[in-house]
């Protein structure tokens, strides 16, 4: 059985800090955007997303007569820990190693209260596993977050950490992975309909 995934960004949030796990709310007034977005997705598809407050509000815009499941905490953005909801500019001030180690080489490096990129992609991993079992077959949209998209299309691409954060993924964008028999492979990354 084969299933596609539609990995959609949630609506931009404008902070200018790191945002993880605070429950910032999405700007949505892109109704164009939000409009063609909807129309360029499956009507049949599943529509499920994170339960942070931006990635539910999104999908609540896009979801239309399709189907919604619950929200689930494991699609969550990275959790930065110490660092959440401060800038680059700071966190280099006071800790330039560990920061840049976590950007630069991402994967057991962790912020202060934080979890490592390899801990990021065990958790989104094991989520996506487990709806694709629950509904074999069917076309999932999934609403969330950059480092949560990314460590999809990591997978499905079969690249290093760094190149998976080489992609941009801009709000209210959707990136096509496709899963059939066991393998994985991208049809688009970041398309803005």
């Amino acid at each position: 059985m084969s299933s596609r995934l539609f990995l959609v960004r949630h609506g931009p949030t404008h902070a200018k800090t790191m945002v993880g796990w605070s429950d910032l709310p999405a700007d949505l007034s892109d109704t164009a955007a939000i409009a063609r977005l909807k129309a360029h997705l499956p009507p049949e598809a599943l529509v499920v997303s994170s339960d942070l407050i931006r990635a539910v509000d999104t999908a609540s815009a896009i979801q239309g007569a399709r189907r919604r499941l619950p929200h689930l905490p494991a699609l969550r953005e990275i959790h930065f820990g110490a660092w959440e909801l401060r800038s680059w500019k700071e966190i280099d001030a006071e800790d330039p190693t560990r920061i840049r180690a976590y950007w630069e080489t991402p994967g057991e490096t962790t912020p202060p209260g934080g979890e490592s990129w390899n801990q990021v992609c065990a958790r989104v991993n094991d989520a996506v596993d487990q709806l694709l079992a629950t509904h074999a077959g069917q076309d999932l949209v999934i609403v969330g977050h950059f480092g949560q998209i990314l460590t999809q299309i990591q997978r499905a691409e079969g690249l290093s950490a760094e190149a998976a954060f080489s992609h941009r993924i801009d709000n209210l964008s959707v990136s096509e992975l496709h899963f059939a028999k066991g393998r994985w492979s991208s049809a688009g990354i970041n398309h803005l309909p």
